[in-house]
């Protein structure tokens, strides 16, 4: 394709101009966007552009066309165009475009459109002249301008406004389809599991606004379920009996044998047959439960919109428009009322029938029954984001895919997006509304809460209140405290155009800079306070901006994607053919021990060692037990002992806080006998001889040996034992309360440095953690030689 001349694709020029008998229409403006050409959007192959929906149609006689002609990119000019012929994208968001009418007839034609501000955009100059200026903002999709003469349409012009920073098909399409489909999925999930109808109970608190919006946005559907259950729908063979001549009988069944047994007058002395027999005939009816449903539905749509006429028709300056598309959809209904399969009775109960829910047409109806007439309230409307504020659907969707890379691999436990009141079923996804989904990771039962639009109940802002749109909530095992993250939805894209700023920091497109500042300003400005202390700590741990653009790859270059691995702070692409990376990045994030994920934060200068005494600091000697016996004693006299000469340094006696008593395989028989079951807490210690130990006699010959006796405030019984696993204690270990505290197997307690700690931490995640020693007994071994997950 030529490159345009330079400069042209700044000077607004005529993109579409149409000649008519009664009057001339011209929509100047720009026939580039440059972020579109920066990002090469909307095209098919290479740089063959997409078609865009042009259509133009005269519904009055009293207009003739002379020509249309529409701006050519390969012509750089008008070109002749008639019905049936492509068009390339020529109208985009937030971009300005001057629509002119001249009329060629003094007539009181006027402009017309359903957004009440483009179509007062729109004014007449003078007697022959209307003009303005048209920006569709952030609204994409199918746009029709309408004019018209004395309240009757006689021109329509149907354009198709272009999203500017993805592409149409590709993404946008795209998104609006799962936003629908996630929101169906998880609906319907949800009256699956804890909706029951028990009754008809028509919603008395939706509006009649909402109502009509979502109706509208489903009618088409309603009557295409309907005109598909006409051509097959559901029936019943039933049967009924009369008494008939015996003569006129054409078929006489079994029944007649109990039938005639009881009434032996029907029989003539001396003729063997009755003069009156029962036939049973068997006919088609149409008067099933689900029928009668399709029926009920009806009519209640049917009375919901004469009330809706009722309300309109009220007002001083009743909308002409309004009124004649609910007498249409009044009309039709009433049509299908007239079908004959819908010649049933009332409905007296609504029953969930397996023919309701999977059954051609029937199943599509019942979904716009529980749309309507249960409150199924898209508040936020949704339904006509198709037509709306594309920066709004792009955050409903990071929300919701950000939910769903999270349930394909882990179990959703609750959540409030969809929820039940005395009004019904509703869906609270609206700015300013919170919703709030709650999972389980099934391999060590963590639980993680994803909210949006809100933070979690103890956090806030300390200066000024702050809403990001995502916050992602970890409560990881082994750690008291959760571990929050921002995913804020941001519909902004920085094109970096060549020769700018930021093209000369960063040489790609990528977020605006002040978006990446908003992250450091959540992250800073969240905080959460201690209440045993009334301290405050910051309680972000990251923010992500989520961003629309599509080279995941190219994008791993840029400064704000590798600024997360350094302060935990960037920028995300989300589109829906680019996800990796933000999946990636959860993967992580869940599977991040308490340690790695601490250590993703940037802390301030001169913090504090995180947990402290998690290697040095050893604070708690675990000995062994010769005989059950010295157990019992030890735990009802609260004391423990061991000879000096087992403690090599002397000087760790004055940092012994705790001792834990390890019971040998050995010594101790039977299932769940072995391993460290008991601790407590060191009161005093002091250095006897072993004669002086009376609770316990001493053996021949060791009188007068120096033993420690440390005497235990109380002794305490661990929720789960330390396992031996295949380990023992020759004399006595030595340990951290942090290593001891989070140990399942005694060779845990021999990891002394970050680097192993970090390895069995990650191990631990993923299943059960086996770390190998150089030496069977746990006080003896000089070094780890392996650490691996069990199989």
């Amino acid at each position: 394709m030529d490159s345009p001349l330079t400069g042209y694709r700044d000077a607004p020029v005529k993109l579409l101009q149409i000649e008519t008998n009664l009057f001339n229409l011209y929509i100047k403006g720009k026939p580039f966007h440059p972020t579109v050409e920066t990002l090469q959007l909307h095209r098919q192959e290479g740089e063959v552009w997409s078609d865009a929906h042009f259509h133009v149609e005269v519904p009055s006689s009293k207009v003739e066309f002379s020509s249309v002609q529409v701006f050519s990119r390969q012509t750089l000019g008008l070109q002749a165009w008639d019905h049936g012929d492509q068009a390339e994208p020529l109208f985009f968001e937030t971009q300005t475009y001057e629509l002119v009418i001249e009329k060629k007839q003094d007539l009181p034609i006027v402009f017309f459109h359903e957004n009440i501000h483009l179509r007062q955009a729109i004014q007449p100059l003078n007697d022959s002249l209307l003009s303005g200026v048209l920006n569709f903002q952030n609204e994409v999709g199918f746009s029709e301008l309408e004019l018209r003469l004395q309240g009757e349409d006689i021109f329509k012009l149907q354009l198709e406004v272009f999203p500017s920073k993805m592409d149409y098909k590709r993404d946008y399409e795209v998104i609006l389809r799962e936003v629908n489909e996630q929101i169906y999925n998880l609906s319907f999930d949800f009256l699956r599991r804890t909706f029951h109808l028990t009754g008809l109970r028509e919603t008395r608190y939706q509006s009649i606004t909402e109502f009509f919006t979502i109706l509208q946005q489903v009618f088409q559907q309603l009557i295409q379920g309907v005109d598909r259950i006409r051509k097959a729908p559901h029936s019943k063979m039933r049967r009924e009996s009369h008494v008939v001549e015996a003569s006129r009988a054409r078929r006489v069944g079994k029944e007649n044998i109990a039938f005639l047994r009881k009434r032996p007058e029907l029989f003539i002395q001396g003729h063997p047959h009755p003069t009156h027999v029962l036939e049973t005939r068997r006919y088609m009816d149409f008067d099933t439960a689900e029928n009668r449903f399709i029926r009920w539905t009806l009519l209640r749509i049917s009375s919901k919109l004469k009330e809706l006429r009722a309300h309109v028709a009220k007002k001083d300056n009743p909308d002409p428009v309004l009124l004649k598309r609910i007498d249409i959809m009044g009309s039709q209904l009433q049509r299908l009322l007239k079908q004959d399969f819908l010649d049933v009775g009332d409905m007296k109960q609504v029953s969930l029938t397996l023919v309701l829910q999977m059954a051609p047409g029937y199943r599509e109806v019942y979904r716009i029954y529980l749309l309507l007439m249960k409150g199924l309230s898209i508040q936020g409307d949704l339904f006509r984001l198709s037509m709306k504020d594309l920066a709004q659907l792009y955050e409903y969707w990071c929300f919701l895919k950000i939910h769903q890379l999270i349930q394909r691999k882990y179990e959703l436990v609750s959540q409030d997006l969809i929820k039940v009141n005395r009004n019904g079923l509703f869906v609270t996804l609206k700015r300013g509304q919170k919703a709030r989904m709650v999972y389980r990771n099934p391999r060590n039962g963590e639980v993680f809460t994803l909210y949006y639009n809100s933070l979690p109940e103890e956090d806030s802002g300390s200066t000024l209140a702050q809403r990001p749109d995502n916050v992602l909530t970890l409560k990881k095992n082994d750690s008291s405290i959760e571990y929050k993250y921002i995913f804020d939805a941001k519909y902004r894209l920085n094109p970096a155009y060549e020769g700018s700023p930021y093209w000369n920091r960063y040489k790609q497109p990528g977020p605006e800079e002040e978006d990446i500042n908003t992250m450091h300003r959540y992250r800073d400005a969240i905080v959460y306070q201690d209440h045993r202390n009334g301290e405050y700590e910051r309680s972000m741990f990251g923010a992500y901006v989520l961003f629309p653009y599509p080279d995941e790859a190219r994008f791993k270059e840029h400064p704000f994607y590798k600024s997360i691995q350094l302060v935990n702070i960037g920028a995300i692409p989300l589109l829906p053919n680019a996800t990796s990376l933000l999946e990636q990045l959860l993967d992580e994030m869940i599977q991040d021990s308490p340690e790695k994920a601490y250590e993703r934060s940037t802390r301030p200068r001169g913090t504090k060692e995180y947990y402290s005494n998690k290697f040095e600091g050893k604070n708690v000697l675990v000995g062994s037990l010769r005989v059950p016996s010295q157990l019992d004693v030890a735990l009802s006299q609260r004391f423990y002992h061991m000879p000096l000469k087992n403690i090599v340094d002397h000087k760790l006696l004055t940092q012994i806080e705790y001792i834990a008593m390890c019971q040998s395989r050995k010594n101790f028989k039977g299932p769940g006998n072995t391993g460290i079951h008991w601790y407590g807490r060191v009161q005093d210690w002091k250095v006897v001889r072993r004669g002086e130990i009376t609770e316990r006699p001493a053996r021949p010959g060791t009188e007068d040996e120096l033993y420690v006796k440390f005497t235990i405030e109380r002794w305490e019984r661990r929720d789960k034992p330390i396992a031996l696993g295949g380990q023992r204690i020759y004399t006595c270990l030595y340990t951290s309360k942090y290593m001891f505290d989070r140990a399942n197997e005694i060779a845990e307690l021999r990891l002394e440095n970050e680097e192993d700690l970090r390895k069995w931490r990650e191990a631990r995640r993923v299943g059960k953690v086996k770390v190998q020693l150089d030496h069977t007994h746990v006080d003896l071994a000089g070094s780890v030689v392996e650490i691996r997950v069990e199989e």
